[in-house]
């Protein structure tokens, strides 16, 4: 694996570190994977683990959603190959599904540490050879290669995997019409319009925007916009 072992400050809007690594479907370079496209990024503790299986069962369900995006999803679990092969066939059996996205194999946790993906908390945390577990991380990158969503979960707390294809959906809109998300929103919901938009103008690109105050306007999109593509 081609990568730095010091994990630089990765924040919203930092680069995503690229990398090479071994995978349940090859060798992987990292931006050449993301391509034009978007890349979820997510990982795991370890194989055989039941959080685990029930969130890579989830993800695997969903990824005919994620393509629909235009988003690619790739795992890591901090084992090897071997190991992920046959784990893969318990998720798929318990799951009902297929992971066909790339599990990366990373058992000396080196991407767990460019990405900081590590858990500190205290030192039940950390193995015999002092290495901090790997924690449940999500990144969000986009065609530009950009972080635009960090989530972190503790290793004995399954994620969403709904709110994450949420998260999608609320980036994608609000990068292509420059509008923000209010709270709980789910494509189809109204939109509010950026507060760098000023009223006027405002008015004329959204004619049914409404005020609830100065600073906070919402507007339904164009009923042919209102799905992400």
């Amino acid at each position: 694996m081609s990568s730095e072992t010091t994990s630089p400050r990765l924040r919203l809007g930092s680069t995503a570190p690229d990398f090479e690594a071994e995978t349940t479907q090859g060798t992987v370079k990292f931006h050449e994977y993301i391509g034009d496209g978007w890349v979820v990024f997510f990982s795991h503790p370890e194989d055989y683990t039941p959080v685990c299986t029930t969130e890579l069962g989830a993800m695997a369900q969903l990824e005919p959603e994620f393509k629909k995006r235009n988003v690619k999803l790739i795992g890591l679990s901090a084992n090897t190959l071997e190991s992920h092969d046959g784990w893969v066939k318990d998720i798929n059996e318990l799951s009902k599904t297929s992971v066909n996205f790339p599990v990366i194999a990373d058992k000396q946790r080196k991407i767990a540490l460019l990405y900081d993906m590590l858990d500190y908390q205290d030192t039940t945390n950390v193995d015999e050879k002092g290495i901090a577990f790997t924690i449940r991380s999500v990144f969000i990158v986009d065609p530009k290669k950009t972080i635009r969503t960090i989530l972190s979960y503790p290793a004995s707390t399954g994620r969403n995997s709904a709110e994450v294809l949420r998260i999608v959906d609320s980036l994608q809109t609000g990068d292509k019409y420059k509008v923000t998300t209010p709270v709980n929103w789910q494509p189809g919901d109204d939109v509010i319009v950026a507060p760098s938009v000023k009223t006027e103008e405002a008015k004329t690109i959204w004619p049914e925007m409404r005020i609830v105050k100065p600073y906070l306007r919402f507007t339904p999109l164009p009923k042919e916009k209102a799905t992400v593509v």
